[in-house]
C-alpha cells in the first residue's frame, strides 16, 4: 500500500474544504448531476478530481462537519483514481470504513477525518461506482458513533470522464 500520494491528497482535501482556494489555484469545469469536476495547479502541474456530498446522512450525532467523496488524479505523481472520503469526523481510525455499491463491499482504512482505498482496491471501487447507482458509506466516529452516508452514483462516470480528459490522461 502506498501511503505518501494518499497522504498529499488528504493535505490537498483538507485544504479545499477548510478554505476557498483562489480562482487561479482552481477551476470548477463542470457539474455532472450530483458530483462537480475540479481542476487545480500545484507544484506546476495539473490536478483534478471529482467530489459529491451525500444525499442522506444517518447517525446519532449532535455535530459534524460536510462530508463527501471524492476521486483525484495527480498524473505527475502517479496518482490517478484515489478515492477518499472525508467523514466530517475524526474516524476510529481501528475500524474499517466500509462502502458498499451493488452488493460489493470495500474495506477501507481511515486517517484522521478521511479514509482511504488501498492502491490496488481504487480501480475496483471506481469502476462499482461507474456501474452502481448508489453508494453507502458507513463509518465509526473516534467518539464512538456510527454514520451511515448514501450518495448517488448518477452523473459519475461523466464527471470521471471529464477530470479524466482535463488531465491528459
Amino acid at each position: 500500500m502506498k501511503i505518501a500520494p494518499r497522504l498529499l491528497a488528504l493535505a490537498f482535501v483538507a485544504a479545499t474544504a477548510a478554505a476557498p482556494m483562489p480562482a487561479s489555484a482552481a477551476e470548477r469545469i463542470g457539474t455532472f448531476e450530483k458530483w462537480e469536476v475540479v481542476t487545480f495547479e500545484e507544484g506546476g502541474a495539473t490536478g483534478c478530481y471529482v467530489m459529491s456530498r451525500p444525499e442522506k446522512e444517518e447517525g446519532n450525532y449532535t455535530q459534524r462537519d460536510p462530508a463527501a467523496v471524492f476521486v483525484t488524479h495527480r498524473p505527475a505523481q502517479g496518482a490517478v483514481g484515489v478515492v477518499s472520503i472525508s467523514a466530517g469526523y475524526p474516524y476510529d481510525e481501528t475500524k474499517p470504513v466500509l462502502v458498499e455499491i451493488g452488493g460489493t463491499t470495500f474495506n477501507l482504512f481511515a486517517r484522521g477525518d478521511t479514509a482511504w482505498a488501498d492502491d490496488a482496491d481504487d480501480p475496483k471501487l471506481v469502476a462499482a461506482m461507474k456501474n452502481g447507482n448508489d453508494m453507502i458509506v458507513r463509518g465509526t466516529s473516534a467518539r464512538g458513533t456510527d454514520t451511515r452516508d448514501t450518495y448517488s452514483l448518477i452523473g459519475f462516470t461523466r464527471a470521471y470522464d471529464a477530470a479524466t480528459s482535463a488531465c491528459g490522461l
